[in-house]
């Protein structure tokens, strides 16, 4: 008999198979970052907000609608991680805002319930981008609606069609993001929230589902390090080769041909992509055995473009990584037992250089993090707990961090909170330079978000996948500097990288250029660097720091 209802039972399982699906497709919507980055981190982040809330879930024995929707709007609130996650916490708490009040919900209450949530997440994001995972949301909203004002009386009918009706939009947000158009992606944001409707559809039709959610690790990240460990698990991870290579076909590859070969790639793994353009097909997989797929895709034509990485290994080392740098870097004293002052500040940090420069200007709690791990909404009140202080500023220093670190200010109620929104490591050092205790605080405030926007940052990392964007050639292997709004410059030389980048970063109102060089670099090849920058711009100061930055092996400011 179909369900035209959803009742508190059915919406945890439902709830849970979301989360569950967004976890076993996180590396692959990691693999989405526009930027060809080695740390693309929308997957992951999505994951751990909404594990944050599964985990509360799956603690509950026989939940009612009330106390379900409680424990995913918290759950998920505090364990933000990442502006999609925060994004995606704000769709589930205008969600459950609407339907906590029934004890069963139905199609007319959805459709509110889906209007709310949309409502509730463009309100949290200071200016909302189309093209986006909100846009993605918003048509669900939409379809939604249509079909309610449309007399749909058939759930099941209703939730296929929302879904097919986001997956449109989400094909369509290259047309609305030029820079998504560039990369050859859709948004990674969109993506993930697609994946927690399936996997909640799948569970609503009553498929067999693993709905087991561990239980270890529930808390939030420590004061030194996010808490990753359960993300990064050798256990998480289902089928453990990413598999990727192009067809170049000597025979037709119709519909038929590829839906045939796509289901038997679904055979033997999953995050499956294959997109056929003319006489090439390109193909991800993430499988248990690479070989299968291979052997397979050469019934079809010779292969190029081969790439086959072991993610549980990558996962283990990154684990160890992680391990040595917690105890490499000690996080500043608890401040609960010193005297409560007026002012204190919480700065989020990665390397050692950059932790010890941030104590150096007074700062009284870091949180490591950054790129490759943002820290959650939970970890920041945490940390604003251990500062014993009247007003506390925060320093993100990322541009992804930003508005969890807004969440925490909303969640906070016994302190003042202020953030500073910094992208960079060099605009909080900039902004803490800036702070004069002689001012008050909405002086200050006002004073280090105009120095802010004074600072260009330029960062240099490596490509990891082919493509093009900014209008720049970019292959797999490839130096590349990376500034504010884009990629500065590329190639296969790092200085001359780090030279152009520069070059592209300066104009005549800049008198001073940082540059804080990585953990992989050594302090002789910095120093070259310096120099030649020195030489070439002589009217500026120019100084040179330890960052101990992983990944990036230069961040570079101009002010």
């Amino acid at each position: 008999m179909a369900l035209n209802t959803i009742d508190a039972k059915m919406l945890s399982k439902m709830f849970l198979a979301g989360a569950k699906n967004l976890e076993y497709k996180k590396e692959w919507i990691n693999e989405l970052n526009v930027f060809p980055v080695p740390d693309g981190d929308t997957g992951t982040n999505m994951t751990m907000t909404i594990m944050s809330a599964a985990k509360e879930v799956a603690a509950m024995d026989d939940p009612d609608m009330m106390s379900l929707s409680k424990a995913i709007s918290s759950g998920s609130l505090r364990g933000a991680r990442g502006n999609s996650g925060v994004i995606l916490s704000q769709l589930l708490r205008g969600f459950t805002k609407v339907i906590r009040d029934y004890e069963q919900i139905d199609i007319p209450i959805l459709t509110v319930a889906i209007e709310k949530a949309v409502e509730t997440a463009y309100k949290a994001v200071m200016k909302p981008k189309e093209g986006t995972i909100l846009t993605v949301a918003k048509g669900a909203s939409d379809k939604a609606k249509e079909l309610n004002e449309n007399g749909c009386e058939d759930l099941s009918m209703y939730l296929d069609e929302i879904i097919k009706h986001a997956e449109y939009v989400l094909s369509q947000t290259p047309e609305m993001l030029p820079v998504l158009k560039q990369a050859g992606v859709v948004d990674s944001g969109g993506q993930g929230l697609i994946q927690v409707l399936k996997g909640a559809y799948d569970a609503f039709l009553g498929k067999e589902l693993d709905l087991t959610i561990k239980s270890e690790g529930t808390s939030s990240v420590s004061s030194k390090l996010p808490e990753s460990g359960t993300t990064f698990e050798e256990v998480d991870i289902k089928f453990g080769y990413c598999t990727e290579f192009i067809i170049m076909l000597n025979r037709p590859f119709n519909i038929k041909t590829e839906m045939d070969f796509k289901a038997y790639l679904e055979s033997i793994g999953d995050s499956i992509v294959v997109v056929a353009d003319d006489d090439i097909v390109k193909v991800h997989v993430h499988t248990n055995d690479p070989g299968m797929a291979i052997q397979k895709a050469l019934k079809y034509g010779a292969l190029s473009n081969m790439k086959i990485d072991n993610m549980r290994l990558e996962h283990h080392e990154k684990v160890i990584k992680m391990a040595e740098k917690e105890a490499e870097n000690e996080s500043l004293p608890v401040q609960e037992d010193t005297p409560r002052k007026e002012v204190g500040f919480i700065t989020v940090s990665v390397g050692s250089g950059m932790d010890e420069i941030f104590k150096s200007l007074g700062v009284d709690y870091i949180i490591a993090g950054g790129q490759t791990m943002n820290p959650s909404t939970e970890d920041m009140v945490n940390a604003i707990e251990k500062v014993n202080a009247d007003t506390i500023f925060i320093l993100p220093n990322n541009k992804n961090i930003i508005l969890a670190a807004n969440q925490a200010q909303y969640l906070v109620e016994d302190k003042n909170i202020v953030v500073i929104p910094t992208k960079t490591v060099a605009q909080g050092i900039t902004a803490i330079i800036n702070y004069v205790p002689d001012m008050d605080i909405a002086e200050n405030e006002s004073v280090m978000n105009e120095e802010i926007t004074h600072v260009k940052t330029g960062e240099v990392t490596y490509a990891v996948r082919d493509t093009h964007i900014d209008d720049k050639e970019i292959k797999q292997g490839d130096f590349m500097g990376i500034g504010d709004n884009g990629i500065l410059s590329v190639g296969q030389d790092m200085d001359e990288v780090v030279l152009s980048m520069v070059d592209e970063m300066m104009d005549e109102d800049r008198e001073l250029i940082s540059i804080y060089y990585g953990e992989e670099i050594t302090e002789e090849q910095a120093e070259t660097i310096r120099d030649r920058i020195s030489e070439k711009y002589d009217s500026c100061d120019v100084e040179l720091q330890y960052g101990g930055q992983p990944i990036y092996y230069y961040i570079v400011s101009a002010e």
